[in-house]
């Protein structure tokens, strides 16, 4: 091969590498666009992503009271001892559950025992009285004695009975049977209820209703009272006979109907707002005196979108759900947030009815978003 024809098969080999080089290097890649907004997602695995399709529903705009539970005064009950003596025995305690007619406590009461000593004086007296009006009855029937004397012993036997009604009337406030009472005082339940609580220990002397404290108290808590408070400005929101839900921070899940019994009449100087009574059936007790919750009162309802709060993705001020296009693919949509209605937030724009978003498993197309 001459000289000549090596230098040109020479320079032909490197024009060629010189010319794939460049179309390796210049070949267009895949255009990645910028906007998120409109960038489609395919998600690894389907499984726990569940879809919902968009519709409008009835949105609530409730005004919510910071609110407290109490028991229905009507309901309450303070026991105090009806006679003063000796605690011999406390046979209850703070939160029993009681009948009525239980026995609360036992005392040894001179009260009583001197009560039961006038019953039997006047017991006897009125049978002795009885005797002599029998006997003046006859007498004056067979003319033995004057009207008079008649007169006085029938009034004897009758101021007789009198004190025994008497005496017989103060045993049984004692709550005692007067035939068959005794120095040792039982103090029973009025009521059915439960025990809030205790007031005396065994050995104490009570001194009946002048005792600084009852011995215990009762109360129904079958029925119960949420009271809250309402500023002045939202008086219109509140009033009587209006439904109500009642929600305490024991049970977040559980809601309690009722409906607003009262509205006081005056606005509290210091805090300017006015009390708000809802009373509610309480079955199983489950509400108890000085919980903390809060009274939703319904102020107007209007037409809207909601969606669950887990199909919100929230970034900074931002907040986006995966909107479906079919075939298990998803895409990234903007959206405007306005109220939070329980479990789920309205959405004011970005969404139309009919859309289908992921309503579970936003977070599993989330995390492929950012791979």
């Amino acid at each position: 091969m001459s000289p000549g024809l090596s230098r040109l098969i020479a320079f032909g080999f490197v024009i060629a590498l010189v010319s794939c080089g460049t179309t390796a290097s210049q070949q267009p890649k895949p255009s990645q666009s910028n906007d998120r907004q409109d960038t489609e997602y395919v998600a690894s695995d389907a499984r726990g992503i569940v879809t919902m399709a968009v519709r409008k529903t009835t949105i609530p705009d409730s005004l919510q009271l910071p609110a407290h539970i109490e028991a229905d005064p009507t309901r309450v009950v303070h026991v105090y001892p009806p006679a003063g003596g000796r605690i011999v025995e406390m046979k209850v305690r703070p939160w029993d559950r009681v009948a009525k007619g239980q026995t609360l406590a036992t005392l040894e009461s001179s009260d009583l025992s001197h009560a039961v000593a006038d019953y039997h004086k006047a017991l006897a007296d009125s049978r002795v009285k009885q005797e002599q009006l029998k006997r003046s009855e006859d007498l004056l029937a067979h003319n033995a004695i004057a009207v008079k004397d008649y007169q006085q012993a029938q009034a004897d036997a009758e101021s007789a009975q009198a004190e025994l009604d008497a005496a017989r009337e103060q045993i049984r406030v004692f709550g005692m049977d007067p035939d068959h009472a005794s120095t040792e005082l039982r103090l029973t339940a009025p009521r059915s209820g439960v025990i809030l609580d205790v007031g005396a220990a065994p050995g104490e002397f009570s001194n009946a209703l002048a005792a600084p404290q009852p011995l215990c108290t009762i109360a129904d808590l079958s029925t119960i009272w949420a009271v809250g408070d309402i500023y002045e400005k939202d008086l219109t929101a509140a009033k009587a006979g209006e439904a109500a839900q009642v929600t305490v921070n024991a049970y977040p899940e559980q809601r309690w109907s009722g409906r607003v019994s009262v509205v006081s009449d005056a606005v509290d100087p210091n805090t300017r707002t006015l009390h708000v009574r809802v009373m509610l059936t309480n079955p199983g007790t489950r509400l108890k005196p000085s919980m903390f919750g809060t009274i939703d009162l319904l102020r107007s309802s209007a037409q809207g979108i909601l969606v669950p709060t887990a199909a919100v993705i929230r970034e900074g001020n931002s907040a986006y759900v995966f909107v479906g296009k079919g075939n298990g693919r998803y895409e990234r949509r903007s959206v405007t947030l306005g109220r939070t209605v329980g479990d789920s937030l309205e959405i004011t724009s970005g969404l139309n009815v009919g859309d289908t978003i992921v309503a579970q498993g936003a977070l599993l197309l989330r995390v492929a978003s950012q791979s």
